[in-house]
């Protein structure tokens, strides 16, 4: 396992990281997670991702149970805020919400504090000015160590900089995106002068694209599966996605690896994704992801570019 810097930042953080999104909670009960979380930490994975509004909170509660396992300083743990709940200061970035909420996350994870706070969306309600000093609070606070961005545009992040630049406090040190072999441009073009501007880390989400560049839904969608069980995530290109998943997974073959393997290690070739975040509800589901770490060093410049002009064919709704 590599750990990567974030960012400026000086922490270091796995290039593989585990996430609790969909599946603690709602697909998997507290002895999975913790199977899963031990799995993850025994290769090296130092990185664990929830969020307040996983499972309504009950992710950052089995995550909290399990984390009170491990040694505290060997574990960067991150979490994010913008949905708490459903009253009128539940919702968004306002100092109030970004303040209670945090508390109310540190609760659930019995942490005194998170390594890493994403501000999980942009707010067009709350000034940035705002967002920024209430973060800084926190900081200042020891309730967070390092702040960042999650689907943030690059203006809306641009903006985020300047103005923690200009008040003298914290800058964000990462932003959260999808990123994976169907979604590309985020990451790859509207970031890139933040990256090279401001050193800005990357932790990504999402890198078999709700699993569809798994392969398990070439030939449909299983029962149980998780697009099945959350039909929102199906793509409305999903069967010209699977023609494609098809032609890269005769590639994968050809690597000795599994598609899966071939996705993750592709994310993990791009020089800015400081990690890349797994979600998994079965622990050999986790152990092949992780198979991920000795296929990247197999993804020659050609290769790269056979992979790269194989999906070039996608054309996003």
């Amino acid at each position: 396992m590599q750990y990567n810097k974030l960012g400026r930042a000086g922490i270091r953080v796995s290039e593989l990281g585990f996430g609790s999104w969909i599946t603690f909670g709602k697909q998997v009960g507290l002895g999975e997670v913790k199977k899963l979380m031990h799995t993850a930490y025994d290769h090296g994975i130092n990185f664990f991702d929830t969020a307040e509004s996983y499972a309504h909170g009950e992710a950052e509660v089995f995550m909290g149970k399990v984390i009170k396992e491990f040694r505290r300083e060997d574990l960067v743990i991150s979490t994010k805020i913008f949905w708490g709940g459903n009253g009128p200061n539940d919702t968004g970035l306002s100092r109030k919400h970004l303040i209670e909420g945090t508390k109310n996350s540190l609760k659930r994870l019995k942490l005194d504090y998170v390594d890493l706070l994403f501000c999980h969306r942009p707010d067009p309600n709350t000034p940035i000015d705002e967002v920024v000093l209430a973060v800084n609070h926190l900081i200042d606070q020891g309730h967070v160590f390092y702040w960042g961005t999650s689907e943030w545009s690059h203006d809306e992040i641009d903006a985020a900089y300047k103005t923690a630049t200009q008040l003298n406090v914290a800058q964000p040190s990462m932003e959260q995106a999808k990123y994976n072999l169907f979604f590309k441009d985020h990451l790859e073009h509207d970031y890139l002068p933040l990256f090279k501007k401001y050193q800005m880390g990357a932790t990504i989400w999402s890198p078999l694209a709700s699993g569809i560049l798994s392969g398990k839904y070439n030939h449909g969608i299983p029962q149980n599966s998780r697009l099945a069980n959350e039909t929102w995530l199906l793509p409305e290109n999903f069967l010209q996605l699977t023609e494609v998943t098809t032609q890269l997974e005769k590639l994968a073959h050809e690597l000795n690896c599994t598609l899966a393997q071939l996705s993750i290690a592709w994310c993990l070739k791009n020089p800015y994704v400081s990690s890349c975040i797994l979600g998994a509800s079965k622990e050999q589901q986790l152990l092949e992801n992780l198979g991920a770490l000795d296929v990247k060093s197999n993804l020659t410049h050609d290769i790269m570019k056979q992979i790269n002009s194989i999906v070039s064919t996608v054309t996003n709704p």
